[in-house]
């Protein structure tokens, strides 16, 4: 399908765009179903401006700030992601990007994770190069995150410390380098449904395997809080089906804000064509129990199977 045609479906009406979105996903992706666990390593301090960021030091937050956390911890967390039903942990950090010795710290820190929990290792780690990533995939780490955060188009009304085409070229970066790239964005920041969209083909293009769509959660302090609400658990069943039908084999992975946007529309969005779950937490803020999103999926698989 050619761009101009993807403009069509922002046109449908949203039972036509739903059958359609759960046609590609069950024809794409079968009854995949998949969890996955952040751990923020690294918080706060962050030099960049990104308008809805909790850890910017440009804004008063109250979010914490502190250094690597220790590798026990680390390692804790992710043996608890594991026996929670998470195929995948993924290691955060804030900040513009790792120093040197933070990479040689992580190599040695996903080694045992891979080692002593069995579990898959990605990691979000900002702009890092390739050489870097190489290190990285040598320890045993699979995937890497870096979202695009929304639309080329939207970006400089978002982010201005740094351009649309670094957040990308590290998409490449981790690509080169023989790693799965799990990239997104967050829906709900003032963009239009045209620029919706517009990340959507950009994703594409860049031949991602995973993408997360999160919600904006306004947070005290930071430039976005206070806006109206962007977006409806209309809208977001809307976006979702549209990312499922311009992206049909990735994972489409709901993740930040789904619990207060959705609620019950949550399986609805699952028939929209998403196929995953972020769980447990993100970043600054908590999830809901972990126990309520394992009985979904064993309800969701059941009516898929």
């Amino acid at each position: 399908m050619k761009n101009k045609h993807y403009k069509e479906l922002l046109e449908l009406k949203l039972e036509t765009l739903i059958e359609m979105a759960y046609r590609a996903k069950r024809s794409h992706r079968q009854d995949s179903l998949s969890l996955c666990t952040i751990m923020n390593i690294k918080s706060g301090g962050c030099s960049e401006d990104c308008s809805f960021c909790a850890q910017s030091a440009r804004y008063k937050t109250g979010a914490p700030v502190y250094p690597m956390a220790p590798v026990d911890e680390i390692l804790k967390m992710a043996e608890e992601a594991r026996k929670s039903g998470a195929s995948r942990f993924s290691l955060v950090a804030s900040g513009k990007g790792p120093a040197k010795h933070e990479i040689e710290e992580l190599a040695k820190v996903i080694e045992r994770i891979k080692k002593e929990t069995g579990i898959s290792v990605c990691a979000s780690l900002g702009i890092v190069k390739g050489r870097e990533l190489a290190v990285l995939k040598e320890a045993g780490l699979t995937r890497y995150h870096h979202n695009l955060e929304t639309s080329r188009s939207f970006f400089p009304r978002i982010v201005t410390t740094h351009t649309y085409e670094a957040r990308l070229e590290t998409i490449f970066e981790a690509k080169r380098a023989g790693l799965e790239v799990c990239a997104g964005g967050i829906i709900g920041l003032g963009e239009s449904q045209e620029q919706r969209l517009e990340l959507a083909l950009e994703l594409r293009d860049a031949d991602v395997d995973s993408v997360p769509l999160n919600f904006l959660i306004p947070i005290e302090g930071t430039p976005l809080y206070g806006m109206s609400p962007a977006v409806t658990p209309i809208d977001a069943i809307r976006t979702i089906a549209i990312f499922r039908l311009v992206l049909p084999d990735a994972a489409i992975r709901l993740a930040a804000g789904r619990e207060t946007l959705l609620r019950d529309f949550l399986a609805l969005a699952f028939y929209a064509g998403a196929d995953g779950m972020m769980i447990g937490g993100y970043l600054t803020r908590r999830g809901r129990p972990v126990e309520e999103d394992q009985s979904f999926c064993k309800e969701i698989k059941k009516i898929w199977s």
